[in-house]
């Protein structure tokens, strides 16, 4: 997308996410897995935004260190009630990243994907695996993509009130695994804000062949951080590997 760099979606979307997105997975189960592969150790998540996971898990005892490459983001996660606790700090998921060691590093909901190219995602993985402990884990959660088909685009309604509408605009192409689009956010007093989104999605495998170059090892594949087993009908994965 012209003119789309690595802020632009927290930059996008800061003002809304906690609205939009608070009850995207269940953060309960989340943090309660996400403590226990922590082990009692400290933990880096890459783009933490506003907090949703981070700040529950601080709350949990947990040492919690956050990047995100949107400052409006982070301003979000600084000015709730419990902000401070999350060592949070203005960085991309590959370049500037605290030096750790870390126990476990994790990538919720679909955020690896903001990673444009394989060589990104790549870079991004060798990144964990250096600031891991021995030992360390690293968690990804993201949706399995349907690997057929030919480019498409859609225009559909995500929400219609009497003086906001917001409308979804998008196209994907599965042969360059790429994926991007506009929420159009019409206010009868704001007029037009758009809130552009891109992402290079991966198959489970592809990212099993990415973790290995860098030296980390599968151990578990679940349907979510629930823990329900991964089968061939699942629409999403939490992958967990840990540092060889």
């Amino acid at each position: 997308m012209r003119g789309y760099d690595d802020r632009s979606y927290g930059d996008g979307f800061a003002d809304v996410y906690d609205d939009w997105y608070a009850d995207i997975t269940d953060v309960g189960a989340t943090t309660a897995t996400l403590a226990d592969l922590a082990a009692g150790g400290a933990v880096l998540e890459l783009g933490v935004g506003t907090g949703r996971l981070a700040l529950p898990l601080a709350a949990a005892g947990v040492e919690v260190f956050g990047v995100d490459s949107s400052a409006a983001m982070l301003d979000r996660l600084r000015g709730k009630p419990d902000g401070h606790t999350v060592h949070a700090t203005v960085a991309d998921m590959v370049d500037g990243l605290p030096p750790g060691p870390f126990s476990l590093i994790f990538v919720a909901y679909n955020t690896f994907f903001s990673l444009l190219t394989p060589t990104r995602q790549r870079d991004c993985l060798q990144a964990v695996a250096s600031r891991l402990s021995p030992g360390g884990t690293f968690a990804i959660e993201a949706f399995v993509p349907e690997v057929e088909g030919g480019p498409t685009s859609s225009v559909t309604v995500k929400s219609v009130a009497a003086d906001r509408v917001v409308l979804s605009v998008s196209t994907a192409d599965p042969d360059r695994q790429l994926a991007e689009g506009q929420y159009v956010d019409i206010t009868e007093t704001g007029g037009v804000r758009l809130r552009p989104w891109s992402i290079r999605w991966a198959t489970p495998a592809q990212l099993d062949e990415m973790a290995a170059e860098a030296g980390l090892r599968l151990t578990d594949r679940w349907s979510g951080f629930d823990r329900t087993p991964f089968g061939p009908d699942s629409a999403r994965h939490v992958s967990v590997y840990r540092h060889e």
